[in-house]
């Protein structure tokens, strides 16, 4: 399933790793440059492993720019959200997030989602930058997160 509605992107499909091992990659920001699939993203200092909302983990995209990301959903080994910010600001309303459903055969549905509807009229630069987002873009991160779940290297 892939979807762009009205400042929501979505792409979802299954993969065969289970849940924890995937969440495992997206939970440690350390982790998140190796299946990005926006190659946007540079590197993030270990040990800022997620564990709850109001988690922040801070991360340096590939231009150098340094980001702040608030947790906002979090239910461990199924669903993990956050919003992104210039560092030391607050997010400015763009939100990514990632949902897991344990299937009966050991696989896990993956969803990916990126919304930017709370992105306020006036961020002009930042909504042209946010509808640039496809599905595709999003199903290449599950894509490249499944390869190195089904690989067992989660870590």
């Amino acid at each position: 399933m892939n979807q762009n509605i009205d400042g929501i992107v979505t792409a979802s499909r299954e993969v065969a790793a289970p849940a924890e091992t995937l969440f495992a990659l997206i939970a440690d920001p350390a982790q998140q440059p190796r299946w990005d699939g926006n190659d946007n993203l540079a590197d993030a200092a270990p040990g800022q492993r997620v564990h709850a909302v109001g988690d922040v983990f801070v991360m340096t995209n590939q231009n150098g720019g340094v980001r702040d990301n608030h947790i906002v959903a979090f239910a461990e080994g199924r669903e993990i959200a956050w919003r992104t910010a210039p560092h030391g600001e607050q997010p400015p309303g763009h939100q990514w997030g990632w949902q897991l459903e344990p299937l009966a055969d050991g696989g896990t549905r993956v969803t990916h989602t990126y919304d930017f509807t709370a992105l306020p009229a006036e961020q002009e630069k930042r909504l042209a930058k946010a509808r640039l987002m496809t599905p595709e873009k999003l199903r290449a991160s599950i894509d490249r997160l499944a390869a190195l779940a089904e690989e067992g290297e989660d870590s």
